[in-house]
């Protein structure tokens, strides 16, 4: 017996439920303009350790997270990072981009979006959850994304199914 296939107008209904949930949530205890950011040291995509330490001693840092490569919104806001990098460079400034899943998926938003700044991975959102911005997927949500093919165990590494916040629209 074949387990039933939902329907596009089902999964768009499932979508908006979930973007209505993350619209809706708070976090309390993220780090705010002006609060220390926690030290960190993370693999990059291309299997160096980097520490946030390291990069500040250069100059400011541009730190981002995002969910994966996997979530439309995060590549369009890396890319959007990517294009005004040149402005972010001429400041003296490097940007840094962190997510749960693991470098080789990293590694190939790098080459898709052609990133030129660090990306890092950062296992079991250890590092997003510091800065206070993470949250557990609903078994609703584990289910939607399992539907249409996102598998955080395997993106991940994990079976956390723990995301930082994602990008809010400015």
């Amino acid at each position: 017996m074949s387990t039933p296939t939902p329907t596009d107008a089902s999964i768009g209904d499932r979508f908006a439920e979930h973007r209505t949930r993350l619209a809706a949530m708070s976090f309390p205890n993220a780090r705010m303009r002006g609060d220390r950011a926690p030290e960190f040291q993370l693999q990059s995509a291309a299997g160096r350790m980097v520490r946030l330490d390291d990069l500040l001693a250069r100059g400011p840092v541009v730190l981002t997270f995002y969910r994966g490569a996997w979530c439309p919104y995060c590549n369009t806001q890396l890319r959007g990072l990517q294009q005004a990098l040149p402005e972010i460079d001429a400041l003296d400034a490097s940007v840094v981009a962190v997510s749960p899943q693991l470098p080789d998926g990293s590694l190939d938003l790098i080459d898709e979006h052609e990133l030129t700044f660090e990306v890092l991975s950062d296992s079991k959102s250890r590092v997003a959850s510091e800065y206070g911005i993470v949250f557990a997927l609903t078994p609703a949500d584990r289910a939607l994304f399992l539907d249409v093919g996102t598998d955080l165990t395997q993106a991940n590494g994990d079976d956390s199914w723990v995301l930082p916040a994602p990008p809010r629209p400015s």
